[in-house]
């Protein structure tokens, strides 16, 4: 095991640094184990003149990957896992094809639950929408999606059991972020593989933009998970853990984190209350703020609310006047004429925003904008507003919805249409 990296993940635990490293190295960590660290993490093994990788990165590091993997062992690859769908953990396998067909080798034997082949149908049916969203989410307008995916070779479906060489691989379906997540143990290494089923933040199961996802169940699956024996923990985002104890806790307070917030929810919605009211009312064990591993930088906790809700309520909120709405510019016009035009909403966004109310704010500036969509001062008001509230998040969900929004006036300032299609454009 590498002291640096155990030095790093050691100051990582003790929240003295940020869980992301991004190396051009794979990292030694334990006998015939290596941990390749990018924005999807890849988890490599040797054994008897093999290679084998649990995840393969994104489309944009996998010849880094490759250059890597191939300086820590020239062993050719027979078999790698995904641990799902997701394209930061799925697209690393095309120089690995490429150098089997060049040498004449059979290609590597890729390895997922049944429900990652229904996922890339699925991306297919949604590429537009994909596109859209990952480039609100990630602030890259000239981010594409995938048209095309490295299906697995072989699918499972509740659990397998796979052996290479003297290491078993015991895989587990479970849901959490995703539908057709998998885990990975390997007991003669005492080896946990977590994909995204621990990311070293608040666990991501409420984004706004993306399908369903499974709170309860993913701390189903930890507490069951947790019970292995593993003394190492790689996860596909973020730094490793070391040691027994250190695995069982993170594994679970962030199972007592999540069923906080399904208890919660539930018993609110089982009382009848309005999903207003649960989204406002719901919060996390307070005694484990300060856990560096389950901090709202990415996801976070009232967007799960409202995943929950999605999950077990369907998408009525409870208030009959968005059962069957107006449309918003419709709304927004009436209202206006009610204040005494758009600017007086744009006036009072700005108030409310000066007051610290972001999210009154964030409502009179939208509506003020629908009301009036060619003004350009009142979308410098709405740009202002949502440029203030994008500072004020911590959640990178947040800070990419509120950021596109500023972007999307900044355009019409500027006389040119949004990146995307919305109520503004020309």
């Amino acid at each position: 095991m590498s002291e640096t990296l155990f030095d790093y993940a050691e100051r990582v635990w003790q929240g003295e640094l940020d869980s992301n490293w991004f190396g051009d190295e794979v990292q030694d960590v334990t006998k015939g184990v290596g941990w390749y660290p990018a924005f999807g993490n890849s988890i490599t093994f040797t054994t008897a003149g093999e290679l084998i990788l649990f995840d393969t990165g994104s489309p944009f590091g996998a010849a880094n990957l490759f250059r890597a993997v191939r300086a820590w062992t020239p062993n050719p690859l027979s078999i790698a896992f995904y641990s799902h769908g997701h394209i930061d953990h799925v697209f690393g396998m095309e120089p690995f094809d490429k150098e089997a067909a060049a040498l004449g080798r059979p290609r590597p034997i890729v390895v997922a639950h049944q429900a990652v082949t229904d996922r890339f149908a699925r991306y297919a049916l949604t590429r537009g929408y994909n596109r859209v969203i990952n480039r609100r989410q990630l602030q890259d307008p000239a981010l594409d999606w995938p048209s095309s995916y490295r299906f697995p070779d072989v699918t499972y479906h509740e659990t397998m059991t796979l052996t290479r060489g003297d290491l078993m691989f015991r895989l587990f379906h479970v849901k959490g972020e995703t539908d057709d997540a998998t885990i990975a143990y390997i007991p003669q290494r005492k080896v946990l593989c977590m994909g995204d089923m621990f990311l070293w933040v608040a666990p991501n199961c409420g984004n706004p933009q993306k399908v369903q996802r499974f709170p309860a169940e993913w701390a189903q699956a930890l507490r069951r998970v947790a019970g292995l024996g593993a003394e190492i923990m790689l996860p596909s985002h973020g730094a490793p853990v070391f040691g027994a104890n250190r695995i069982t806790t993170a594994l679970l307070e962030t199972a007592e984190w999540l069923e906080s917030l399904v208890e919660q929810t539930l018993r609110l919605l089982n009382e009848g209350a309005r999903l207003d009211e649960i989204i406002h009312a719901v919060r996390p064990p307070a005694h484990l703020d300060a856990r560096p591993f389950l901090q709202a930088r990415y996801d976070e906790p009232e967007f799960v609310v409202r995943n929950l809700w999605r999950q077990y309520g369907g998408w009525y909120d409870g208030n009959p006047a968005n059962l069957k709405p107006a449309p918003d510019p419709v709304a927004a016009q009436a209202v206006a004429e009610l204040a005494g035009g758009a600017q007086a909403l744009a006036d009072a966004a700005l108030r409310a925003a000066s007051d610290g109310d972001l999210r009154l704010a964030g409502h009179l500036a939208e509506m003020a904008a629908l009301a009036d969509p060619s003004d350009e001062g009142i979308h410098r008001v709405r740009a202002d507003v949502f440029s203030a509230r994008a500072k004020a998040e911590r959640s990178l969900m947040a800070q990419g919805v509120f950021t596109w929004a500023a972007a999307e006036s900044q355009a019409i300032i500027d006389g040119h249409d949004p990146e995307t299609r919305s109520p503004f454009r020309r």
